[in-house]
């Protein structure tokens, strides 16, 4: 993936996986290592929480359609390197936090 083209989207719009892939089966230790790798990486990128997740949830029986998600997403992380959350310390203030998320549960036809 060192010389992957970069996209600036973590995952294509509308895609709907499902476990009942019928596709060819992909290395699962690979896959699971990568998941792993990038839920590490969702600490300071939370950007790529919902992709890291939704990938997340075919580690068991990876196939080629799920790879290819996964393989998207890091290409969105090589074209997106630079971004990140940095916590500076502030000498006598506290820090406050809002945090908004938009889930898409009703999205997830595995139920």
């Amino acid at each position: 993936m060192a010389e992957c083209k970069p996209c600036v989207i973590s995952m294509e719009e509308r895609l709907k996986l499902t476990k009942a892939s019928t596709v060819a089966k992909v290395d699962a230790t690979l896959y699971q290592s990568i998941i792993d790798d990038l839920r590490y990486l969702v600490h300071t990128r939370p950007n790529i929480a919902f992709t890291v997740d939704y990938v997340s949830r075919f580690m068991e029986d990876p196939r080629e359609d799920h790879w290819a998600a996964v393989k998207w997403l890091l290409r969105y992380v090589k074209g997106t390197v630079d971004h990140g959350i940095i916590f500076p310390k502030i000498d006598g203030s506290r820090m406050q936090f809002t945090v908004f998320s938009d889930a898409d549960m009703a999205g997830d036809i595995d139920g």
